[in-house]
């Protein structure tokens, strides 16, 4: 009970500050890493895979995402254990230097398969950021906070996502210049021509890395949650056991599975049969040490050794948490993601790259305002009606931007910034939501694992886009195809969206479980 008077009626010091300046830090970071490869991965591909032809980079980019996005969930649940077993901080300043270092390691990339590792390594640590971000700001500031904060951790997120934008359109105002300063700086022709080819894409990962480390270094001075030292103290936190990570490793073999059975000739009965495998795999894989960890914890305090059903509660908020998570992540990844891409097939006698980088920065200046005001909806109207109108506005932002555009313009760039905010508003309500369904001794963990276990969803979502885009419809003279009618059938997850959220409890104005 310490714990959670400290969290709830304390003042609001230099700690809690520290904290949330750190935290958003990394989060912005975190959001740029997302968005570089929307940004560059057409250019990198281009230039990675010389003489082939667009299906086969247009394969590996879906592979290179689904990836990422796998990477990402294992992540989230490798550092969320970490940040239940030795501390939010600690755990944190592992997971920002890991994604600093693999993001600006992209840039040096010399093959797909190269690229697609390092984008791998980096989501580990990208994951498992976002889990302990969250659970520590939210552990550290007082309840009456909670619903601001969540608002802030998803604008801070799409602030990066806008930057990437905007510096990819500084760098191509720059790149004649830098092919005088290189030279003149020590650099070999061979060098210079290399790092600017196909509009310096590798500039802009290589540029990944330093803000990440500056974020790095100030997560040092953050102090720890006083409800994580509570379970320190408590010696809940030694029932966490390192063999339990093994079920992690056999985890993610699940996943990357059924990337695999996608992206080869491969018949669509045994795709369907090794994705329904590949996700129970993941499942028991991913959850594995949380419920190894409730057992020895129920065993310990209750002197019994049949602690059997001990897990089953929290699980079930796991799976809920994942479903609800994996609705906004599938409708970003498998729609909304694709807008940049889509202004290139739009736009005529225009700067492609430049219609892209135009594209991307409406889409996140509307998620910045979106995710503040989904997660302040969710603490006036409550978390479940606030989640139910987000799934009905984001569905009807992706069908009429697909559908209701046929040229780059103003109108294209306004109802992509509508898009920007129904479907990135997911990201305000789930920092707000997801604390809410676990206690401090699994919070990182159990919120880590529903996030991002949605990404194993999205990431399969994002290969079947690709699939879509191989069919098309005529109604009367329009003729719809590629993105124009892929992006909207993803779009339909927003509608399972409704339906599963009055599943979950509702929590406004309950104060965050000890």
């Amino acid at each position: 009970m310490a714990a959670t008077e400290t969290a709830s009626t304390s003042e609001i010091g230099k700690g809690a500050g520290m904290a949330l300046a750190a935290a958003l830090l990394g989060w912005m970071f975190d959001g740029a890493e997302m968005g570089v490869f929307s940004m560059v991965g057409q250019q990198a591909l281009k230039d990675l895979m010389d003489g082939q032809s667009d299906a086969e980079r247009g394969l590996w980019f879906g592979v290179i995402t689904a990836g990422f996005l796998v990477g990402a969930a294992t992540g989230g649940v490798v550092f969320g254990w970490l940040g239940d077993r030795i501390g939010r901080v600690r755990a944190m300043t592992l997971s920002v230097l890991v994604y600093a270092l693999f993001t600006g390691l992209g840039g040096f990339a010399g093959s797909a398969l190269q690229l697609g590792l390092l984008r791998f390594i980096a989501a580990l640590g990208m994951g498992g950021e976002w889990s302990l971000g969250v659970a520590l700001v939210m552990e550290v500031w007082p309840n009456r906070s909670r619903a601001f904060m969540a608002g802030l951790i998803g604008a801070a997120a799409n602030v990066g996502y806008l930057m990437v934008g905007v510096v990819g359109i500084a760098l191509s105002s720059i790149l004649l210049h830098l092919a005088q300063w290189l030279p003149e700086l020590g650099f070999s022709s061979a060098t210079t021509e290399m790092l600017l080819r196909n509009d310096g894409w590798r500039i802009m990962m290589m540029l990944g890395t330093t803000p990440a480390l500056l974020t790095f270094f100030i997560r040092i001075f953050v102090p720890e949650s006083e409800r994580w030292l509570h379970e320190q103290e408590s010696g809940n936190v030694s029932n966490w056991a390192n063999r339990d990570l093994l079920g992690v490793l056999i985890g993610a073999a699940g996943p990357m599975m059924i990337v695999y059975l996608w992206t080869v000739p491969t018949p669509t009965v045994v795709r369907v049969i090794g994705t329904i495998v590949g996700l129970l795999v993941a499942l028991a894989g991913y959850t594995y040490p949380v419920i190894q960890y409730l057992k020895r914890l129920t065993a310990q305090q209750t002197n019994r050794a049949d602690a059997t059903h001990a897990w089953q509660p929290v699980f079930g908020r796991m799976l809920l948490g994942a479903g609800l998570s994996g609705v906004a992540l599938l409708g970003t990844w498998g729609a909304a993601q694709w807008a940049p891409k889509w202004s290139k097939a739009l736009a005529v006698g225009a700067d492609l790259q430049t219609c892209a980088q135009w594209t991307q920065i409406s889409s996140a200046a509307g998620a910045i305002v979106g995710t503040i005001l989904a997660a302040m909806a969710g603490d006036w109207f409550g978390r479940r009606i606030t989640y139910t109108w987000l799934c009905i506005t984001a569905f009807a932002s992706v069908v009429f931007f697909y559908l209701g555009n046929d040229a780059y313009g103003t109108k294209f760039l306004v109802s992509v910034f509508l898009v920007g905010v129904f479907s990135a508003s997911f990201y305000g309500w789930l920092p707000l939501y997801l604390p809410e369904l676990f206690s401090t001794n699994v919070r990182a963990t159990g919120q880590g694992f529903s996030f991002n276990f949605g990404r194993i969803i999205a990431a399969i979502g994002a290969l079947q886009v690709g699939n879509l885009f191989q069919f098309s419809l005529q109604v009367g003279e329009t003729v719809y195809d590629k993105e124009r009618l892929a992006c909207p059938l993803m779009a339909l997850i927003y509608i399972v969206g409704v339906g599963l959220i009055w599943l979950a409890p509702e929590t406004k104005g309950k104060p965050l479980p000890d």
